[in-house]
């Protein structure tokens, strides 16, 4: 029976880097957030562009849910590929079921259909200042946006609904995790909360 790890918080507070190290100390598979956003593809380009990806609303929750639900049954599920450029899914990628499933993204603690699924829920926090820096490197770096376009959907929409829908899911966490340092610490606080669940799928991957 698959064990499942919800990792939310704000953009640029680390979410991705702690997936990764708890992927290579533990392998499993991962569904993050990013994959499925609500598919664009029948809106002009000029439309997509001007619509508020930084609210729930933004997430295909059922499409998500629906598969949450399946690998927790050991089935395998069409993860959607997403594509930042055009807005639109761009295909689909099989998720294979595995003995962990990490769920990352900014609202993996805000459906309660989501977190009744969760066997651990981790808020990953860091400085207002630190995860715009990250936010920038990412976005022009893997996204192909300029400074200026982050700066303005950063000031326009995603700070202001990450106090609105993203910062008061931190009260429905286990775990609240600080990440200004080196990940690899934010990674073992990570692993000491999931030794201490109850759960005996969670204990035994957590004692490899």
């Amino acid at each position: 029976m698959a064990s499942l790890i919800g990792i939310a918080g704000g953009t640029g507070a680390g979410k991705s880097a702690i997936v990764r190290g708890l992927v290579d100390r533990f392998g499993g598979c991962v569904i993050d957030f990013d994959s499925y956003y609500v598919d664009r593809s029948a809106l002009p380009p000029e439309e997509r562009s001007r619509l508020n990806y930084d609210e729930p609303a933004a997430i295909d929750a059922a499409l998500l849910v629906e598969h949450l639900t399946r690998l927790t049954r050991g089935e395998q599920v069409p993860k959607p590929v997403y594509s930042f450029e055009s807005h639109a899914r761009v295909g689909v990628r099989p998720v294979f079921p595995a003995r962990l499933v990490i769920v990352e993204g900014l609202f993996a603690l805000w459906w309660e259909a989501v977190r009744s699924l969760l066997d651990v829920k981790v808020f990953v926090d860091a400085s207002p200042d630190l995860r715009l820096i990250r936010r920038i490197r990412r976005d022009v770096t893997e996204r192909g946006r300029t400074v200026d376009q982050v700066l303005q959907q950063y000031l326009g929409t995603v700070r202001p609904m990450h106090e609105r829908y993203v910062e008061p899911t931190r009260a429905h966490a286990d775990l609240v995790v600080v990440n200004d340092g080196p990940v690899q610490e934010a990674v073992e606080r990570v692993i000491t909360a999931v030794r201490g669940r109850k759960a005996d799928g969670l204990a035994t991957i957590a004692a490899y």
